[in-house]
């Protein structure tokens, strides 16, 4: 089984170019990962930025998997005004959903069937910070603050669990994050901890901290920025399997997102 993680950046073509194929670029790097399961951070739902697509779901089908789940972190884009999510929002959207709201976050596309979806929420930090963009060939430094996050599992019916997570960029306040969903998950199920993995966009670029005391990154990799990689922002991360259990898998950027994807392919007889 083939397990991706990639922070898609809505399927923004990097470096920027207004005459770029946003959609073929999209469709040649989802050929080359040949994935079964993939979980996408920095996705879009229906917002007009990005063309308006479900793009979670526009990749299942480019994939051919049936089943896919959208975690919205935001309604709205975060480029603009934006909102939490109220008792009225669908907490996660399915290939068995209504269209829901527009909106950003996390999702997954899975070619094995899941039996459930299941999400954990996180306030965003009360706290931002400054941030370098590149604004008209210079870098220019703008305060960002944070928004809300979630993590999203899905328990496949290969007795397998995979958590989607994006962390927040907050120092300190991502690792706290990461803790809670360790402890998460644990709790949904899964006895075989050897089938629990926890992948995403951990924006944390030590892998010591990210792995803690109990669990290991499967794979090292430098995946951002995407066209001269020098930080492993993403992760793969597992209890009790080690890097010589699996299989990683790297791919060249293809035009797509300033994150690299991250591949591992492992054995699950």
């Amino acid at each position: 089984m083939r397990i991706t993680s990639w922070n898609l950046l809505h399927a923004e073509a990097i470096p920027p170019d207004p005459q770029a194929d946003n959609g073929a670029l999209l469709r040649a790097q989802i050929a080359q990962l040949r994935t079964d399961v993939i979980a996408l951070q920095e996705v879009d739902y229906f917002l007009e930025r990005s063309g308006s697509h479900n793009q979670v779901g526009k990749i299942g089908a480019m994939m051919g998997a049936a089943h896919w789940a959208f975690a919205p972190s935001l309604m709205g884009s975060p480029d603009d005004d934006w909102r939490n999510l109220n008792n009225g929002d669908l907490k996660v959207v399915t290939d068995k959903s209504e269209v829901a709201l527009p909106g950003y976050g996390i999702g997954m596309v899975s070619k094995i069937p899941v039996l459930s979806w299941h999400r954990l929420d996180f306030k965003g930090s009360p706290v931002g910070v400054l941030m370098a963009f590149p604004v008209d060939g210079k870098m220019k430094r703008v305060y960002v603050r944070d928004h809300p996050r979630s993590a999203l599992g899905a328990i496949l019916d290969n007795g397998w669990l995979i958590i989607n997570t994006h962390l927040s960029f907050v120092p300190f306040f991502n690792i706290a994050q990461l803790i809670k969903i360790k402890r998460w998950a644990n709790s949904l199920g899964v006895s075989d901890q050897s089938k629990i993995l926890i992948v995403g966009d951990m924006n944390i670029p030590f892998a010591l901290f990210v792995g803690g005391f109990k669990w290991r990154s499967l794979a090292a990799q430098r995946t951002f920025p995407s066209w001269y990689p020098k930080l492993q922002l993403d992760f793969i991360l597992s209890q009790k399997l080690r890097r010589n259990d699996v299989r990683h898998l790297q791919y060249p950027h293809l035009g797509i997102s300033d994150h690299l994807a991250l591949q591992i392919e492992v054995d699950v007889n």
